[in-house]
């Protein structure tokens, strides 16, 4: 499926300016139809006077109308005329009968998406970047309760804030929304001065757990957060911007074993602040499970390191035996084992260091590539090794077994490919989204007699290739050009890099 960066440039009318302002604005797409009680699709002008859909948001709060996505489709013409007006007017339009859609009643509202040029100047763009259209329901016909009254109360600011450039605000952070507190979670709403004038059961309950008792409403939310933290001696130097409402900031209030995470987004009408909705969600557990994972990541790390520490001493205990003993043969076959166990911990040693199971397998096999110079030197080679392409970076499953191989092929095109002359050894790494083609070429004398050998090095290289990774492995000799083996390995696993 298309991303929507990709959907917004292939309408041709839209900048990379105008797709960052989308992309920030979709991240509260979720919020808005939630605090609307209504389904909200983005569109994207396209063509001389089209416009196509972008992004949907359905409805938690409310049965959405919409039970198929529009993502990607050119809008209905019974909404082409209010997109149109709205977009050409720059202004708030809403349908003046109700819409009819599947035999369902519906107010449709069309809000143009003004952009804002720079952070804290009030030019806009020449003309709006998209338009977004509400869709509620009006079929159901009850009483709404005072927090559906609220809600739409905050709602409809935020669509004025919409069409001003006021919202989103570039000023608010850009990370990851993982526990990020939303409408049903919990609201507060603030005046201008940082009383609450409202406070739904969800949120009223989550500063019940924290150790307030009383009612929020009426109730300054920084002094209600002071008597919480009463005592705390470190505290989040951005808490004060988001219990007051003057900063669209995130932050995590934590008393009495519990944790409740607060955005504050600042409620502006002609570029003055006049309040603010904070969203408040009860992120115990979640944030329980994150430190969990970091505790995990830590001893996995430990770990690998320890693994790395054996191995090498392994190596190093490999490396004297091979010094001490007086067969030529025997001080081979240790120096090939010291080699391979001195590959696999370079790759837990990358691992030790990294807060994934995942490596930047270049730099891997660069540092594997430096036991070339001690192979050549023991074979009376001058080899010249190089690496272009990339690699890109794999799980360490698909590491351990690779990077062993390579280092493989390549001492055996240092050892046998060059042996007893100057030469070099180039490795090609070629990644798709599906298959990693990797290609070891020497420009030494080629195979004997054109077949492929069956030590246990080249037996090692098969069993890892084609047994672990599921590849192929292909050797064959180019004229005038040495050894050439191809080895070719899926990539049905792993997230394209």
């Amino acid at each position: 499926m298309s991303t929507l960066s990709d959907l917004v440039l292939a309408q041709g009318r839209s900048s990379q300016a105008d797709v960052d302002w989308l992309h920030m604005l979709v991240g509260d797409l979720q919020l808005l139809a939630d605090l609307a009680f209504a389904d909200i699709v983005l569109w994207v002008p396209s063509g001389p006077d089209g416009f196509v859909a972008v992004a949907h948001a359905r409805p938690s709060s409310a049965a959405t109308l919409f039970y198929r996505d529009f993502v990607g489709q050119e809008i209905k013409p019974q909404w082409h005329d209010l997109a149109t007006q709205a977009f050409g007017s720059a202004r708030i339009v809403d349908s003046s009968a109700p819409d009819w859609y599947e035999e369902m009643p519906t107010r449709v509202r069309a809000v143009p998406v003004m952009r804002r040029l720079t952070s804290t100047g009030t030019k806009l763009a020449d003309e709006p970047v998209a338009v977004i259209t509400r869709h509620t329901n009006l079929g159901a016909t009850r009483t709404p309760s005072r927090q559906e009254l609220t809600f739409n109360e905050c709602a409809e600011e935020l669509f004025q804030m919409i069409a001003s450039g006021d919202f989103p605000d570039l000023g608010a952070p850009t990370g990851p929304r993982r526990g990020a507190p939303r409408a049903s979670d919990g609201l507060i709403r603030l005046d201008v001065d940082g009383t609450t004038t409202f406070a739904s059961p969800n949120a009223l309950s989550a500063f019940n757990r924290m150790g307030f008792d009383d009612e929020l409403e009426g109730e300054s939310l920084a002094e209600v957060s002071t008597k919480i933290l009463s005592g705390k001696l470190v505290i989040d130097e951005s808490l004060p911007l988001v219990v007051t409402g003057r900063a669209p900031w995130r932050t995590d209030v934590e008393s009495r074993g519990v944790t409740v995470s607060l955005r504050a987004i600042p409620i502006r009408h002609r570029g003055e602040r006049i309040g603010a909705i904070v969203l408040s969600r009860d992120v115990t557990e979640l944030r329980h499970q994150e430190q969990e994972l970091i505790t995990k990541d830590a001893t996995i790390r430990e770990i690998h390191h320890r693994v790395k520490n054996n191995l090498q001493t392994v190596a190093s205990l490999l490396r004297i035996q091979a010094r001490r003993t007086h067969s030529d043969e025997a001080r081979e076959a240790l120096t090939q084992a010291m080699r391979r166990v001195g590959a696999i911990a370079v790759v837990h040693d990358t691992l030790s260091e990294g807060l994934t199971q995942n490596v930047d397998f270049d730099a891997v096999f660069d540092r594997a590539l430096l036991l070339v110079a001690e192979v050549a030197s023991a074979h009376n080679t001058t080899a010249h090794p190089k690496r272009s392409g990339s690699f890109g970076v794999l799980p360490s499953e698909y590491a351990t077994p690779l990077a062993l191989a390579l280092t493989e092929l390549v001492t055996n095109a240092v050892e046998h490919g060059l042996a007893g002359q100057e030469g070099d050894v180039e490795i090609t790494a070629d990644r798709s989204p599906t298959t990693l083609t990797v290609q070891v070429r020497d420009t030494g004398s080629g195979l004997p007699e054109g077949k492929v050998g069956e030590g246990l090095g080249t037996q090692i290289v098969r069993t890892l290739i084609q047994g672990e990774l599921g590849g192929t492995i292909d050797w064959h000799t180019v004229v005038g050009r040495g050894t050439e083996v191809t080895i070719d390995v899926p990539l049905r696993w792993i997230t394209p890099a």
